[in-house]
């Protein structure tokens, strides 16, 4: 029997009304004929609940606990889900994450995932069971303590699944109906992508995009495993939503295929660093070493033995980000001037795989941006991706800008 693996997100199960709005999509694939692994989140605006009881109780909380307690909100959608499903006549089941078992390291609150056996669930639907409802985020140590996966671990949870099962699709049911060139709140202009390479949807999440988590979509690449995104607000047909594939299932693609953007970034300089050799190491290992996640980095020429040297982080990372290069400096592992912070920038990023057999990008990109008299104080680059800082208040403008200037209004 062919078997699908389908997400809801919170929205999407957000009142029992949703859920069992999401059942009914259920139900039309098991009378498609396929068995179905549905991956459930908590419904809408739950674990921000369960987290701030958690912060309120114990601010220094033991994560094993916090684990706990988070991962409570997947558990009860999971049981209201397969109970809507029972009442329409579909044989179904809800699991938690350790009945599975997802088993993951110890991570706790950011769990990795290791390995899912697949013979409990085979099992079941061997036995007439079409539908198992499985609890998103969560999974279970070597200790056998329940685990979490981080901030929307579900998809990760659905993508997993998938590969381990080898479901010929992973459905990705959101409140939005697809991928698009950009942030349709940003200009009227963004189309929705009938397909996109993984690469492109990897670099699109990393960069701002909101609609997969990064994790999932780097899984999903690993395994091959086809992701279609679809709203669960409207009738859906097999055409319907973005497919993320691989890049050979695309016959031909804009040479850029979206604009993504980050509002939270900060750029950090520091002055008068001591240029030898070693000193990029001596920078961003205690940054590293402190969890702050540096992006574009430029080193100015040296001075006089001296150079400047730049790099952005998210936004909340900046105390951090200070406390670990003031440390460094303390202890003597660095010698710079200063650390001057420029808060007030975004980043601005075009991605394509068609990037790799076109000429000529980068200079369409600073054109446009030129043209809209938009400086750029940092530059980045890959294979299928160019990033940009500027300044917050030109965000939108050198979005719609770049969007024009690659004609993303109109298909390949």
């Amino acid at each position: 029997m062919p078997l699908l693996v389908m997400k809801f997100g919170g929205t999407s199960v957000a009142t029992l009304d949703r859920i069992r709005r999401a059942a009914k999509r259920v139900g039309r694939e098991v009378a498609n004929g396929y068995d179905v692994i549905v991956i459930v989140s908590a419904m809408s605006g739950k674990t921000n609940e369960l987290v701030g009881w958690v912060n309120e109780t114990s601010p220094l909380f033991d994560a094993r606990e916090y684990d706990a307690v988070v991962s409570s909100g997947e558990n009860v959608t999971a049981g209201l889900m397969a109970l809507t499903l029972q009442e329409m006549d579909v044989p179904a089941r809800s699991w938690q994450g350790w009945q599975v078992p997802l088993k993951t390291n110890s991570a706790h609150a950011a769990a990795r995932i290791e390995e899912i056996p697949t013979d409990n669930l085979m099992a079941k639907f061997g036995e007439g069971m079409k539908v198992a409802v499985v609890a998103g985020f969560q999974g279970i140590s070597p200790e056998g303590r329940i685990t979490t996966l981080g901030r929307g671990g579900s998809d990760t949870t659905a993508v997993a699944f998938a590969a381990a099962f080898g479901a010929e699709r992973c459905d990705i049911y959101t409140d939005v109906d697809g991928v698009y060139t950009t942030d349709p709140r940003i200009t009227k202009k963004a189309r929705k992508l009938d397909r996109i390479a993984f690469e492109e949807m990897l670099e699109l999440a990393s960069l701002g995009a909101k609609v997969l988590q990064t994790r999932s979509v780097e899984l999903a690449m690993r395994y091959n495993v086809r992701l279609r995104v679809l709203s669960s607000f409207e009738d859906n047909n097999e055409s319907a939503g973005t497919l993320v594939c691989s890049e050979e299932e695309i016959v031909e693609s804009n040479v850029v295929s979206g604009v993504a953007f980050s509002r939270d970034e900060t750029k950090m300089t520091l002055t008068a660093v001591a240029d030898k050799p070693g000193i990029a190491a001596a920078i961003f290992g205690p940054l590293a070493d402190a969890g702050v996640n540096v992006d574009m980095i430029i080193q100015n020429v040296s001075d006089e033995g001296r150079t400047d040297m730049t790099f952005s982080c998210p936004t909340d990372q900046v105390r951090r980000a200070e406390k670990a290069l003031e440390d460094a400096k303390s202890s003597g592992d660095i010698d710079f001037g200063g650390l001057k912070i420029d808060g007030d920038v975004c980043k601005v990023s075009v991605v394509g795989i068609g990037m790799r057999s076109h000429a000529g990008v980068a200079a369409r990109m600073f054109k446009a941006l030129r043209d809209e008299s938009i400086n750029i104080k940092v530059i980045a680059t890959s294979e299928i991706k160019i990033s940009v800082l500027i300044d917050r208040k030109y965000l939108e403008l050198a979005v719609q800008a770049l969007h024009d200037a690659f004609g993303l209004e109109t298909a390949a």
